[in-house]
């Protein structure tokens, strides 16, 4: 399986992240990058998918967000060969809008009907291709030098030739955050599942029922850790989901029937997600991203500074 397009869904308008996605687009908020780049959001999500092997990007989003997204990019890669001329980290920057602009489609989503319905506006750019889904507000810090997280789950994509979730160790009082799944341990393969059951953000009653993994230390489940790698006949099983719906589309029932129905695996992934609409999330990310990149020094003074002054209070 060749995965060469990803789909960030980037259409919420980020609630939690009140007052500032009021002004601007929370995808555009600016984040210190691995490399030590200033970058938006959206770009570090779309480096993530294309140094693991994507070659195109679709960005669904709310309507006109398309042109606001292009001009904000153009604005960005102007002022930096204007305003810093003869500088290489401005320029290697503006070579990163080029590369992504040039690569970037968009699909509206023109009313919040749920995340499985933001998934399917992709189908006109996905066509009959697997594909790379991300979301627009989770971040990725990979524990594997040289190996991105969305590149762990492409590889294996690519060996089994079958759709794959990346999913994450969650201890149990976080689990109603996430879609959470059980699964049979494939052989030979740690850390990778044969999916079974996905219930989205479960109690954790019925988690204890319905959602033991076997292998887990005790208190922990599956949840999906924000990346995909799907076949297109997720699309075909979304038209019928919402052919018969009245509400929100999910994507999680759309899954659980993908795993009914072709092969379908989950992988741990060797890394952590950041959800940046969290409380403190975008905080907590730009510390992770800070101690993981060549910022790593400047980010542990900060942190030393910072904690000596609460201290003297």
């Amino acid at each position: 399986m060749k995965v060469k397009k990803a789909v960030i869904t980037a259409a919420a308008r980020g609630e939690r992240l009140y007052p500032v996605a009021d002004t601007i687009q929370k995808a555009m908020l600016p984040v210190i990058d691995l490399d030590g780049l200033h970058k938006p959001v959206i770009q570090i999500i779309a480096e993530e998918a294309f140094n693991s092997g994507i070659e195109e990007l679709c960005v669904v989003c709310a309507p006109g967000d398309g042109e606001r997204y292009l001009s904000a990019f153009a604005s960005l890669r102007d002022n930096l060969v204007r305003s810093y001329q003869g500088s290489d980290w401005a320029t290697q920057q503006a070579d990163k809008i080029d590369f992504l602009v040039s690569r970037l489609h968009f699909a509206e989503q023109v009313e919040p009907l749920g995340y499985g319905h933001a998934v399917a506006c992709a189908r006109d750019f996905v066509q009959n291709e697997p594909f790379l889904l991300l979301l627009g507000d989770y971040l990725y810090v990979s524990a594997r030098p040289g190996q991105r997280c969305a590149a762990q789950l492409l590889a294996l994509a690519a060996q089994e030739d079958c759709a794959v979730s990346a999913v994450n160790p969650t201890i149990e009082h976080q689990i109603g955050r996430y879609g959470t799944l059980t699964g049979r341990l494939v052989g030979g393969r740690a850390g990778t599942y044969e999916i079974e059951k996905i219930i989205e953000k479960p109690s954790l009653s019925t988690a204890e029922l319905e959602l033991p993994t076997p292998g887990l230390r005790a208190g922990y489940y599956l949840c999906f850790f924000g990346m995909h790698v799907l076949t297109p006949n997720v699309f075909d099983i979304l038209a019928r989901h919402q052919a018969s719906s009245s509400g929100n589309l999910l994507l999680t029932p759309a899954l659980q029937e993908l795993a009914e129905t072709e092969k379908y695996l989950a992988l741990e992934i060797q890394g952590t997600r950041y959800d940046l609409s969290r409380r403190h999330g975008l905080l907590r990310a730009q510390l992770a991203l800070g101690l993981a990149g060549e910022a790593r020094g400047e980010t542990l003074s900060t942190m030393v500074e910072l904690l000596a002054e609460a201290n003297g209070r």
